[in-house]
């Protein structure tokens, strides 16, 4: 992939101008003006509401950090720990039966409009995240949010969750996403016309005086907007609630820039000023933004760069500054070698896995036998039997690793110390230690299903890493009759239940990337859902509702042993179903030109862009 110039391409739709001086507050801006800093991901952004399925995504989820998190109760720095962020506001436990827990934004906090961030905001992210309100919303997890059942009371800036049950992970429900009267002018738009109006004049001036116009409009409709929204939640308007259901599933995906400024309002430091699918997006300091730790840079440019040598390059040669992915040991040595560069390795929260997917009809769907349950289950055994982890970690881990091992539990990694050793002790994952091709073919004979068996199977399509496991792993199936079909494409449109409520492909390969340290919350790949637009991350179809039942009772279990017995007992049954099998943890690798400072890897994701706010020009930190 070509890498453009610096400044190539960027366009120039700011949001409130540039001016970042004269605020009437405490708050001092450090933005050094003038300054740009080119990042890089593997992947392009795609959708703006990373909490529903179809934005669910790493690349999603690193922008809206950026433009959002300086409005969240709390992140995770790179211990990492848990910080909470009173900057914005306070949250606080108020009871224990029921768990009750109190929120309030504290901060004079603005969406990029200046229309301020309140109670609405809050209330409509309940609503869409716990899969109990009607309308069809479709949030990407629904775990910890689906144990509030009641419709939550608000006040000025303030809103008050009751739990029906204890919720292990309570300090992790933060309850703020895209915003209320966005989301409404999304889905009325003829009521936002004279908003529109006022923003199109802004975006051809770029005057002071036409923003102030666009944003009193903003406020004058978000006042009528939000007790909309509001009362529509409150008294259960299945045809609002619909509407804005809608609007919160799709009118925030897209690749480039939308019209309507109301897709991407913002909460934090930095703006969405320019985006271009799969090339880059770029976010521009936010001059309405006075709470919280100053960014430095003026902008930052995220990359589309899915060849990590490319990247490199770009990195090398000073048009690019900071880079992570997912490393060989050819890259790794490269790394190694760029002079003016910092590297950092490590162990990431991610693991990669295959997935088998048992509704679509295909080779693992009983439905291809006639219902017959017990032929699938040996279908899906001989394939994984066939899947070459130890030569994947040695012949690609290893080298970036020396001391990797394949990973044999779902649900804990090996940094656990203390539940992994019991859920790898009899889970069933030694009867995939090694490949076992004999083993695949007698199972199939077994299960008298004859060969070929076509398998189309997809992997993010420019991604280095996983082409070459997909070849080993393509390699090593056909031995027992497995033609493996390649269905790579780099847009992740299985993960869009309104593209595809049932995944067209038979196999997956990916990561988890863990962004948290929650007990619970693998429900949400793990568990039954009725209706594929609320499926969360079971993108496989997979349904055996004893997990189910044990991973809901983990996320309402506070004792560390009863946890620990859950778990182990969902392990078995996982392994046992075989529809899913662990891989390899994946090593860190984060590469960061010495014109930047401040620049901290992290296990968890985000992983580099958890301190963004604290990266600076190398020039202006000496100063």
């Amino acid at each position: 992939m070509k890498i453009s110039r610096l400044l190539a391409g960027v366009g120039a739709v700011a949001v409130g101008g540039l001016v970042l001086s004269g605020c009437g507050n405490p708050y001092q801006s450090e933005v050094v003006e003038g300054t740009e800093i080119n990042v890089a991901y593997n992947e392009g952004f795609m959708a703006f509401n990373s909490n529903s399925s179809a934005g669910n995504n790493t690349a999603n989820s690193n922008i809206k950090y950026i433009t959002d998190s300086a409005s969240s109760w709390a992140y995770y720095d790179n211990t990492p720990e848990l910080v909470r962020n009173t900057d914005f506001g306070t949250f606080d436990k108020t009871s224990d039966d029921p768990l009750t827990v109190n929120y309030k934004i504290t901060a004079d906090a603005v969406w990029s409009d200046g229309v301020p961030i309140d109670e609405a905001d809050m209330l409509m992210h309940w609503a869409a995240m716990g899969g109990l309100v009607e309308g069809g919303w479709a949030p990407a997890a629904t775990t910890g949010w689906n144990l509030i059942s009641q419709t939550p009371e608000i006040a000025e800036k303030e809103i008050t969750l009751v739990y029906d049950q204890q919720y292990v992970d309570w300090e992790l429900i933060q309850p703020l996403g895209v915003s209320a009267h966005g989301t409404y002018a999304l889905a009325y738009p003829d009521e936002y016309a004279d908003v529109q109006a006022a923003w199109d004049t802004y975006k051809g001036s770029q005057s002071d005086d036409d923003f102030t116009k666009y944003s009193d409009a903003a406020k004058s409709f978000a006042e009528t907007a939000k007790q909309k929204v509001i009362d529509a939640i409150t008294n259960g308007d299945t045809e609002v609630l619909t509407k804005l259901a809608t609007a919160w599933n799709d009118a925030y995906v897209y690749t480039t820039m939308p019209e309507s400024p109301a897709a991407f309002l913002t909460a934090g430091q930095y703006n969405l000023l320019e985006t271009k699918e799969d090339e880059y997006t770029t976010v521009v300091a936010n001059p309405l933004f006075t709470w919280g730790e100053s960014p430095k840079y003026e902008k930052i440019t995220v990359r589309a760069i899915a060849d990590s040598t490319t990247a490199l390059q770009a990195l090398q040669s000073g048009e690019l500054d900071i880079w992570s992915g997912q490393p060989t040991a050819d890259i790794l040595e490269f790394a190694q070698s760029i002079s003016n560069a910092e590297v950092q390795q490590g162990i990431q929260a991610s693991h990669e896995h295959v997935d088998l997917t048992v509704n679509n009809g295909g080779p693992f769907d009983a439905a291809a036998y006639g219902g017959d349950e017990a032929k699938a289950l040996a279908v899906r055994q001989a394939f994984l039997k066939t899947i070459p982890r130890q030569e994947i970690v040695d012949k690609i881990i290893r080298p970036l690793q020396s001391d990797a091992v394949v990973r044999n539990a779902n649900l804990v990694s090996a940094a656990d110390t203390v539940r992994y050793p019991i859920l790898t002790e009899d889970n069933g994952s030694v009867e995939y230690t090694d490949v076992d091709i004999q083993g695949a073919i007698d199972l199939l004979a077994q299960a008298g299903v004859s060969t070929p068996i076509e398998v189309g199977f997809w992997y993010p399509e420019g991604n280095v890493r996983r082409g070459q496991e997909f070849e080993l792993i393509a390699a090593s199936a056909a031995k027992a009759g497995f033609q493996l079909v390649d269905e790579s494409e780099p847009n992740w449109a299985f993960t869009d239940p309104s593209q595809f409520p049932i995944n067209p492909h038979d196999a997956v390969i990916f990561a988890w990337s863990q962004t948290s340290l929650a007990v619970g919350g693998s429900d949400q790949i793990y568990a039954c859902y009725d209706e594929p637009s609320a499926k969360g991350g079971n993108y496989m179809g997979y349904c055996n509702e004893d997990v189910t039942d044990l991973l809901h009772t983990l996320n309402v279990t506070a004792d560390a042993d009863e946890q620990t017995d859950l778990l182990n007992q969902a392990e078995q049954l996982i392994w046992a179903d075989a529809v899913t099998i662990p891989i390899f943890q994946f090593p860190g690798l984060t590469v960061a030109s010495d014109q930047v400072t401040g620049v901290k890897a992290m296990p968890l994701s985000p992983d580099y862009f958890w301190n963004f706010w604290e990266w600076a020009p190398a020039e202006a930190a000496a100063e």
